[in-house]
């Protein structure tokens, strides 16, 4: 959470622009919900969006008639979703709390989202989706992006340098950054697809489609190790859905 609220600001800055203050992106690919329609109709359904940051997921939700509630562990970035809520004039109810211990109660949505939120970042992802089973209706849908696992294999490059597999696809150790007393500061998580399928089928959910963007040709932006060299070879996300039964 202390990397997140000190980076708030500034991705924000970078990346608001491409994310909007009401737009529903899967990823740095840019693959709009309003067009691929991944979820289906959400008119009355009630969502909730893991990891929600700046709130730009769920209040596209809301225009959508979905009644959302956006749970976020970062406190700053829950100040820029009050700044969106005030220029975008939808007040997204939010929460500010650990996707390991969500404060619902049993079977209280239809949805639970996700656009890179919470799930990559927390060691034991199974708490995350024992949580999500409990708070998902028979019949709730789960929906959410991560990283490819096949691009943890690159250098974390978007030029053609970054074309180099050079770490085993099933090294599963997590990727840290640290300050300079050695105290990590961000960590993100490695799985493999078959890693993400046991965890979902282990937690009681039914996978029901992967679905690998491809990089659209109109997008010409580079985020992070993501680019549009590097995006039309290899796949930059993997957006999973669920249900459970």
């Amino acid at each position: 959470m202390r990397w997140w609220d000190g980076a708030a600001d500034a991705y924000q800055a970078e990346h608001g622009s491409f994310l909007g203050g009401s737009r529903f992106v899967w990823g740095p690919e840019g693959l709009d919900e309003a067009e691929a329609g991944l979820l289906g109709a959400v008119k009355g359904e009630r969502v909730l969006e893991l990891g929600c940051g700046a709130g730009q997921c769920g209040r596209w939700l809301t225009s959508q008639g979905a009644y959302v509630v956006g749970l976020e562990l970062s406190g700053r970035q829950l100040h820029h979703s009050r700044r969106l809520d005030a220029r975008e004039g939808v007040a997204l109810p939010v929460v500010q709390a650990d996707a390991q211990a969500l404060p619902f109660a049993d079977a209280s949505f239809d949805l639970v989202c996700s656009s890179y939120g919470a799930l990559p970042f927390v060691a034991d992802a199974a708490s995350v989706l024992r949580e999500t089973v409990r708070v998902l209706r028979p019949g709730g849908r789960l929906a959410f992006s991560v990283t490819h696992p096949l691009r943890w294999s690159f250098l974390d490059d978007p030029t053609e340098s970054g074309l180099v597999a050079v770490h085993p696809y099933w090294d599963r150790r997590a990727y840290v950054e640290e300050d300079e007393h050695g105290v990590p500061t961000y960590v993100e998580h490695h799985r493999t697809v078959g890693d993400w399928v046991r965890l979902l089928a282990t937690a009681g959910l039914v996978l029901d489609d992967l679905v690998e963007p491809e990089w659209p040709e109109h997008n010409d932006q580079v985020w992070g190790g993501w680019s549009p060299l590097r995006g039309r070879l290899i796949p930059g996300t993997a957006v999973f859905l669920a249900h459970r039964p």
